[in-house]
């Protein structure tokens, strides 16, 4: 039997799997797919520690009516799924009061801060160094006005300390030769770094997870059988049992799906991102780029470049709707104008989106055998080493290094 069972074969739960197994515990992986296979797949592949921003805050709401009206806009919510969004908005409009922005702020930045500390030291454990880009990620402008509606983010980060580097047209150029001229400014976030690919970057943490002695196992969670105030086992839908001492749900936009079987609700939606992976598409790229102005980044990944972006609110289980890859191709050819699209896949996958924009880390409230790890949005590639650090502080009874009440799952 083991003695912990973590539940979603991403990022999250591989890279909290392997750390748990290497602190000496006895760890089985569940998915209901092998590992990787869900947004951990085609996410844009960035360490994005600049990124932590309340999706709530002020910038994004004057905006968002503009963005609702276009049906090429950034963000896009299907019209038969409003009514089940009216709980979340809810939440999200409570997340945008000055006070709590301050203190959302502060969680995301607090988590941020520790990303490489802990990245390195993951990446050292793993023997996966060599998966870290050296370089970070131009964010563009095409004239002043685009830079002046960013600025808030750039006030936020230099509130906190993250680096940054404001760059003119040419200097833009000497770095990134393959960018149109009508770019005029752009941020340059060094420690906004990418790894080189992120699904085999979850495959080789489940081999080192194995190597180790953890046990994966393929198959959906149906049931929980409890006992008291704890949990005693899982059931899967092909009627296998497995019984442990203590389960970690981590299983990304799927966990809210699970945490009500525990009769514990947690305000978790999907965000369905897209992406197109180009595999010839004759320009070189050594930066990721982002434009704030047109919602999409572009990121060389996986042995080609990657476009990526946009917001649906459709739900988990509404069929993909590729025209929105497809407008951000058609946006990326506005920055890269030699780019090709030769050799492409697309693609659609589940981010899991709290209200808060602040992901789930700690305990459940319900189960006392249970903990959560869920809730990272956009950022769960760049948090996975830091989840799996302080999970792994807390579930085997060590004090983590910050602060986890922000995190806890009754917080709404």
């Amino acid at each position: 039997m083991a003695s912990i069972i973590v539940v979603g074969a991403g990022i999250i739960g591989t890279s909290l799997a392997y750390e748990l197994q290497r602190r000496g515990q006895t760890v089985m992986l569940i998915d209901k797919s092998a590992p990787g296979q869900g947004a951990s797949y085609g996410n844009m592949a960035s360490i994005a520690v600049t990124e932590f921003m309340p999706a709530s805050r002020p910038g994004i709401w004057a905006q968002m009516p503009k963005w609702l009206l276009d049906p090429e806009g950034p963000v896009r919510i299907r019209p038969a799924y409003v009514p089940r969004l009216i709980p979340w908005f809810l939440r999200f409009m409570a997340a945008s009061r000055p006070s709590k922005l301050r203190e959302l702020e502060e969680a995301g930045a607090t988590l941020c801060a520790r990303v490489h500390e802990d990245l390195e030291a993951f990446l050292r454990t793993t023997g996966l160094q060599h998966m870290l880009s050296t370089e970070g990620c131009l964010s563009l402008y095409a004239d002043e006005a685009e830079f002046r509606a960013d600025r808030e983010h750039i006030e936020i980060l230099e509130r906190f300390g993250f680096r940054h580097e404001i760059l003119g047209d040419n200097a833009i150029r000497d770095l990134e030769p393959a960018l149109t001229t009508k770019i005029g400014k752009a941020v340059l976030f060094p420690d906004n770094r990418s790894i080189a690919d992120p699904y085999k970057f979850v495959l080789a943490i489940a081999d080192r997870f194995k190597a180790l002695g953890g046990v994966i196992e393929q198959g959906a969670v149906i049931g929980f059988e409890h006992r008291e105030d704890r949990i005693s086992a899982l059931r899967l839908n092909d009627g296998r049992v497995f019984a442990a001492d203590r389960f970690v749900l981590a299983a990304g936009a799927f966990t809210a799906r699970l945490s009500i079987m525990l009769r514990e609700h947690i305000p978790l939606e999907t965000e369905r991102g897209y992406h197109t992976q180009i595999m010839d598409p004759g320009v070189s790229m050594r930066h990721s780029i982002i434009w704030p102005a047109r919602a999409f980044m572009v990121t060389p990944t996986a042995g080609g470049i990657r476009v990526g972006g946009t917001v649906e609110m459709a739900g988990l289980d509404a069929p993909p709707d590729y025209r929105r890859a497809k407008v951000l191709v058609k946006r990326a050819k506005e920055a890269l104008p030699d780019l090709q699209v030769r050799q492409a896949t697309e693609w659609m996958g589940h981010r899991p989106a709290l209200p808060d924009t602040v992901p789930v880390m700690g305990p459940s409230a319900k189960r006392r055998n249970v903990w959560y790890a869920t809730g990272h949005g956009h950022l769960g590639l760049t948090y996975a080493a830091t989840t799996a650090r302080l999970m792994g502080d807390i579930i085997t009874g060590l004090k983590p290094p910050v602060d986890m009440k922000p995190y806890r799952v009754d917080r709404f």
